[in-house]
């Protein structure tokens, strides 16, 4: 569902954060047990039941216990993870440190030995490094990673893991999270992972239902939702022409107070708590979807609602709130055509609202864009009169779908969204990519959020791994680097940064680096001697979204020093680039083992 992101330290990219605390020093873990008592299931930490009131997502920690939240998860261990638990000590906060298993999509296998044996280490290196610090409260193994894999080799592995997690910190208990519980999930997970302590579940338009259905399915471990809140795309009906109706951001928050009272509070001794999705701001689906918050940091009403929930008390002020948002005028209309809308938005304070209308391009796909990445292209002169209830909006030119938002401010923080799609009929403007901001970094120590993931797997994928957080002879100042394993000793592979992710020209992405002069990326070999090729642009005008420049470094020979290389882009069309980076080698009698660091360009 919503965070199958991607890769271990892709995730790291989604959970913003701001400025991390001093590292906490000389801590001791605290004890978290997962009990049960008369056949109801209960967390305890230090001694005294504890329910999960958390929030998933990189907005304010700060803010999150203030609002009455006592914990936050993460999908991966990475850069950022020390800061993530520093953050939540400083606050009174705990974590569920995630850990990113394999996807099948990603050319994981869990049939493969040498795959399981290095995922595993991994997962125990990571489990040593952060197990005593006092902010974790569990372990989850993976997220989401069941889809499309050989059932009985993951849920095996996944024993041999939360059994592993165990033996090495017997203070904090171990689940894994899934999405949803269709098929044999919940069975299988019971026949095959008994040291796992609980099942986390990631739930959305089925959140309400979803306490009832575990049971019903033969569930029996305790539950945590580690993901919920309004329906996904994929839950509810498109329109005529195939846009995603969106509800206004005080809908949504119904959504969010259903799954919790139904399935938290309304399951007790069943599920020990819930991640609220997503405590932060991201585009997916639209740009206002799936986030808490507004980009400027305004809260949306399902913030108010789960402090309601979480503290029994009522915001001091509340949030604006958004009614109902309708056009009024059809919403399939002719190029340069007037479309009409109007919204119903008042502040429960009586504070004076502020009202702002927008008109953007639909999203090119409802798939993830990334925590705080773009709206899309926006139409300031659509709109002639802005700041009313009412508006009308002049559509562009071009054919296509767009959607008009409407944003309404208080003075206190608060904030309402609601947006509406509409057609326009004709061919379609050429796609632009949006401008990218320089120096844009694919992957180093700036890339919490990188615009590009390494998705794009090739060749013998099989015999791939890529540790992000690798510390083995490091740059100066370096904290972590990226280390390439290529096991098998023919055949070739290869692995390619793409934008959106898992796309090969079929889905509009990329950004436009014309004011850019080179790529740059730091590199070295293990024993030397290894020939790699790195270049960007693989998509070929064969695509309807193809890569606009491609240029490579031919076979480059790397020593054991680390070398920055670059590739100069003079002359080249820049102006959508989807393959941001890649690496190929063919094999070389051996298995070849290199690493990389400081990817950009600028």
């Amino acid at each position: 569902m919503r965070t199958g992101f991607s890769w271990v330290w892709s995730l790291g990219m989604a959970m913003l954060l701001g400025a991390t605390t001093a590292t906490v020093l000389h801590a001791e873990a605290v004890k978290t047990q997962i009990r049960q008592v008369d056949g109801k299931w209960e967390l305890v930490r230090d001694g005294k039941p504890y329910l999960i009131k958390g929030g998933g997502g990189g907005g304010d920690k700060k803010l999150l216990a203030e609002v009455g939240g006592n914990s936050f998860r993460t999908w991966g261990v990475g850069n950022e993870t020390q800061g993530d638990l520093d953050e939540a000590q400083k606050y009174g906060l705990t974590v569920t440190v995630g850990y990113w298993l394999g996807h099948k999509e990603h050319g994981f296998d869990y049939t493969n030995a040498a795959a399981l044996e290095k995922q595993k280490e991994d997962v125990r290196r990571a489990v040593l490094k952060y197990k005593d610090h006092p902010a974790v409260l569990a372990w989850a193994l993976g997220n989401e990673m069941e889809n499309g894999a050989d059932s009985k080799a993951l849920w095996t592995h996944m024993e041999d893991l939360a059994k592993m997690v165990k033996e090495i910190d017997p203070n904090h208990p171990v689940m894994t999270v899934v999405a949803e519980i269709g098929g044999d999930k919940v069975q299988q997970i019971h026949k095959y992972c008994p040291d796992l302590d609980m099942v986390g579940i990631n739930s959305y338009g089925g959140g309400p239902s979803i306490a009832e259905r575990y049971v019903k399915n033969g569930g029996t471990k305790p539950i945590v939702i580690t993901e919920f809140g309004p329906p996904g795309t994929w839950e509810i009906g498109m329109n005529a022409f195939k846009a995603a109706p969106e509800l206004t951001s005080t809908q949504k928050a119904e959504r969010y107070r259903a799954t919790y009272e139904k399935s938290v509070l309304g399951a007790p001794g069943l599920c020990v708590g819930s991640y609220a999705f997503t405590w932060g701001f991201k585009v997916e689906a639209t740009a206002t979807w799936y986030g808490m918050f507004l980009p400027d940091g305004s809260k949306l009403a399902s913030v108010d609602t789960m402090q309601e929930l979480w503290s029994g008390k009522k915001p001091e002020f509340p949030v604006p709130a958004m009614t109902k948002l309708a056009l009024t005028s059809p919403d399939q209309v002719k190029p340069g055509d007037t479309v009409t809308a109007a919204v119903e938005v008042t502040d429960p304070s009586g504070r004076p609202l502020k009202i702002d209308w927008r008109l953007y391009n639909e999203q090119s796909t409802y798939n993830v864009q990334g925590t705080g990445g773009s709206a899309g292209a926006t139409f300031a002169d659509a709109i002639a009169e802005n700041g009313g209830k009412t508006v009308s909006v002049k559509m562009p030119a071009s054919g296509g779908v767009y959607r008009i938002y409407c944003y309404a401010h208080n003075d206190k923080n608060g904030a309402a969204v609601g947006s509406l799609p509409v057609k326009v009929s004709g061919a379609e403007a050429p796609y632009k990519a949006a401008k990218a901001k320089l120096p844009l970094v694919i992957y180093g120590a700036d890339s919490k959020n990188p615009a590009y993931i390494a998705s794009g797997w090739m060749g013998n994928t099989k015999a791939i791994s890529m540790q992000a957080d690798c510390t083995d002879n490091l740059r100066t100042g370096a904290k972590t680097c990226l280390k390439v394993s290529y096991s098998a000793k023919n055949n070739w592979a290869g692995a390619v940064w793409q934008s959106p992710p898992n796309d090969w020209g079929d889905k509009a992405g990329g950004f436009d680096f014309t004011d850019a002069k080179q790529l740059t990326f730091w590199a070295r070999g293990d024993k030397g001697g290894e020939k790699v090729k790195f270049g960007f642009g693989m998509i070929g005008k064969d695509k309807k979204f193809s890569d606009s420049g491609k240029k490579d470094t031919g076979n480059l020979v790397l020593t054991t020093e680390w070398k920055q290389y670059s590739i100069d882009l003079k002359g080249l069309d820049m102006s959508c680039i989807k393959s941001g980076f890649y690496w190929t080698l063919q094999g070389q009698g051996d298995p070849v083992v290199f690493y990389l660091d400081d990817i950009r360009f600028e």
